[in-house]
């Protein structure tokens, strides 16, 4: 039996409502390196990228709704993400050091320093308290989670105004945010006017517009839109000569951890019950998915616009901190009720690398 699924990314084509004459495209930088990922130039001044911040009106960005995507494709042999050393990067609220501290764990690896990482129950003490098991609820606390989740904004190749979900997270340039690969790029064509709002309210910016300078996504998303590394990465220029996580802070990452435990998802579903105006959050124990791919699978009702928002392992509601280890990806048509995300192995860590260390201008 054939089986459809529906990506979350969301898009709106809006009746004479596209990108202005001489809007920023996005170009090629490079095709990619042996074992590393894509990338590519999304604007190249300052000039584009106040086009785009000012192309992003309000009532662009209410107007975002759901977009249809290419389903898994079955292969003989699917490839399945590589897997190596576990690492992980530490992250840290605003106003204490968007770059967090670095820390690598494995066998053969001692922490150079910081706290290593590791999955532990979250702290006694909350604001709230959070549902560990829930399908999808309205985030209500505080916490730093509020400031780095944001919905992203873009313009596809046949002109259709879109969104997703993102992450400010921590890194050397302080100015990575963490995505779904089609939030970057779908059907063979990468997006323009891309921009990154963290903490997005029903219009609201109240930490800005974040331009995107290059955006960056996995090998096999990029030759041949492999469910299984839907991984993206954008890295957006400073806004008044301050970075992403000065600003807003930076969540951890981490990569090449255990497959099965308890995760915290964010995203802004935009798509029908939902409308895109507020911060949503599932709960619960990932499973692996038996279907058709390499995925992990969480329990959450979470519709189109939500793709692209953070996983998290370790996640503490009493500051809202955790470690990115998936992305909000696909749901299965027949299966509505269930999040998939990829597993973030070595190709999902190239991206992160890869992005810290591309330079914000």
């Amino acid at each position: 039996m054939h089986r459809r699924v529906a990506l979350l990314s969301a898009a709106a084509v809006v009746a004479g409502v596209l990108a202005p004459a001489g809007a920023a495209q996005a170009g090629a930088v490079s095709g990619p390196d042996r074992d590393g990922p894509v990338r590519w130039s999304a604007t190249d001044s300052w000039s584009e990228r106040r086009t785009v911040s000012q192309y992003w009106t309000r009532q662009r960005m209410l107007a975002a709704r759901p977009l249809s995507s290419p389903a898994p494709r079955r292969t003989a042999r699917p490839e399945q993400p590589s897997r190596g050393n576990p690492w992980s990067a530490r992250g840290a609220s605003a106003g204490t050091g968007g770059r967090g501290s670095w820390t690598t764990r494995s066998s053969s690896t001692t922490p150079s320093r910081g706290t290593p990482w590791s999955v532990a129950a979250t702290s006694a003490v909350r604001r709230q308290a959070a549902v560990p098991n829930s399908p999808g609820l309205r985030w209500t606390d505080a916490g730093a989670v509020v400031r780095t989740t944001g919905r992203v904004f873009f313009t596809t190749a046949d002109g259709q105004n879109s969104s997703c979900s993102g992450t400010a997270v921590t890194s050397t340039n302080e100015s990575v945010v963490m995505t779904a690969g089609h939030c970057v790029k779908l059907n063979g064509q990468f997006h323009r006017n891309w921009a990154f709002v963290p903490a997005f309210d029903d219009g609201r910016r109240p930490f800005g517009t974040w331009v995107a300078s290059r955006l960056l996504t996995t090998q096999q998303w990029n030759a041949r839109e492999d469910i299984n590394f839907d991984v993206g990465a954008a890295v957006v220029a400073p806004l008044q000569e301050r970075t992403l996580t000065d600003v807003v802070g930076g969540q951890g990452v981490a990569f090449n951890q255990p497959r099965i435990r308890q995760m915290f998802s964010f995203g802004y579903p935009a798509a029908e019950p939902f409308d895109g105006s507020e911060l949503i959050y599932c709960s619960g124990r990932s499973f692996n998915d038996t279907v058709q791919t390499r995925d992990l699978g969480l329990r959450c009702n979470m519709t189109g616009g939500a793709s692209g928002g953070p996983w998290f392992q370790g996640f503490d509601e009493s500051t809202g901190l955790g470690w990115l280890n998936s992305v909000n990806s696909f749901k299965y048509n027949f299966a509505p009720d269930f999040m998939f995300g990829p597993f973030f192995g070595n190709e999902a860590m190239a991206v992160y690398r890869a992005a810290q260390n591309t330079n914000a201008l």
